[in-house]
């Protein structure tokens, strides 16, 4: 089972993310740009992504993954964090974290994690 704390790890390994307490659950977000969240009771996760990759998580497991409230049409996808796979969220929150931060910031990122790598 994935807690939110698991979550808050993911999101601060990530370059500039900061938590910030908004809407009274916890949003982790790279300069000003949110990211991802967790809900006030823990349940689920809230990540940003694209409408394919939506599409494609509610198509292969639609128990865990659903559109976010007010922001699924966007892209942004929901995760039930009881059933949800670590890895899978891990994955999630870095893209979400791509798809928010600056691209030099992502570069510099990608540059570290294939220096890394070697």
């Amino acid at each position: 089972m994935l807690t939110p704390e698991q979550v808050r790890e993911f999101a601060l390994e990530m370059p500039e993310a900061v938590e910030q307490e908004t809407w009274g659950h916890p949003t982790f977000r790279v300069r000003d740009k949110i990211f991802a969240s967790t809900s006030a009771d823990g349940v689920v996760a809230i990540i940003r992504a694209s409408k394919e990759d939506l599409a494609e998580l509610m198509a292969a497991d639609p128990d865990v993954y659903d559109p976010a409230d007010y922001f699924g049409r966007f892209g942004w996808v929901r995760a039930q964090l009881a059933s949800a796979d670590p890895h899978e969220i891990r994955d999630l929150v870095v893209e979400g974290w791509r798809r928010a931060a600056p691209k030099r910031l992502v570069a510099l990122y990608d540059a570290g994690v294939q220096e890394q790598g070697r």
